[in-house]
């Protein structure tokens, strides 16, 4: 039986706040960098909720009005000259920051690359965490209705996508701007999604070149067309018991290699959605150090020149 919309956004809510076992690391951390000058961007006339939640696995962030980046750094002496930028998910509603976020640009940082966590605006909502925009209730319902009919259609734009599209294009103009501020190869900047950030990511993928990063991680995240024949390579990867997305990325990789660009892919037998770094069990659990081995086949984990293609 089809579980009703409520149970169906608290589930992927719960879903996409899943922590990550912390690792201790000696990145440099802490630095926010503003996206725009303050009071440019429209306010939802609300402040920003966070809320620490043990069983959310850590920050979550809601009512985002003004966007940010928060820089990790490698230790001196070990920064390779890639940069990422990660976008936690949240269906555009709230960041799941610690579990999609935080704890991914630790991990990067710890293996040379200079990490960034991108805090991109959200859609307003009320301020006890399982009240819900009616919205999102009714994107969630559809998601799940296209997950059970196996039709394999585009999910319309989400109502806070166009939002987190201009600060995901602004993050990349930012750190291509200040590249040799923070030692970065303003050709080896790459962006990480997970979920509404695999949306967004995907979404700068195929949009102005301008801001177009040099390479992608599309993470449990969804279909976004059309793919031009320049974009960028992309590691894709997602379980196949995803109850929310359980084909796009497939299709992700099928758009991608249709157009002839470089693309992997990853479709782990279990994991669900939102595994993010948390150990499962599963062989989701190796993610990310095929991530790192992906971007080491491609010259990004040390000085040189990115892969062709």
């Amino acid at each position: 039986m089809r579980r009703s919309a409520r149970n169906i956004v608290l589930g992927i809510t719960a879903a996409l706040f899943v922590t990550a076992a912390t690792a201790q690391t000696s990145a440099v951390d802490g630095s926010i960098i503003p996206l725009y000058p303050q009071g440019t961007t429209a306010s939802l006339g609300v402040p920003e909720i966070r809320e620490r939640r043990d069983d959310a696995g850590g920050l979550m962030i809601r009512n985002v009005s003004e966007p940010t980046l928060e820089l990790f750094r490698p230790a001196p002496g070990r920064a390779n000259g890639t940069a990422v930028i990660v976008a936690p998910g949240g269906g555009f509603v709230g960041l799941g920051y610690d579990a999609e976020g935080t704890a991914v640009a630790r991990a990067l940082a710890l293996r040379g690359v200079t990490a960034f966590v991108l805090k991109y605006r959200t859609i307003l909502s009320p301020p006890n965490p399982t009240e819900l925009p009616e919205v999102h209730m009714k994107e969630m319902d559809a998601i799940m209705k296209r997950a059970t009919s196996g039709i394999p259609v585009e999910v319309p734009l989400f109502a806070g996508e166009k939002h987190a599209v201009e600060d995901g294009a602004r993050a990349m103009v930012i750190v291509r701007q200040r590249a040799s501020e923070w030692g970065i190869d303003p050709k080896r900047v790459g962006f990480l999604g997970f979920s509404a950030g695999g949306f967004l990511a995907a979404d700068l993928a195929i949009g102005d070149k301008a801001s177009r990063p040099d390479f992608v991680g599309l993470i449990y995240g969804g279909l976004r067309t059309p793919v031009p024949t320049d974009a960028p390579p992309a590691f894709i990867a997602a379980a196949a018991d995803d109850e929310f997305l359980p084909n796009d990325s497939v299709q992700l990789y099928a758009a991608w290699r249709r157009e002839g660009v470089a693309a992997e892919l990853h479709v782990y037998e279990h994991g669900g959605h939102g595994f993010g770094l948390r150990p499962k069990g599963t062989t989701s659990d190796h993610w990310f150090d095929e991530f790192v081995r992906w971007m080491q086949s491609r010259s990004l984990m040390g000085p040189g020149t990115p892969h062709p293609g």
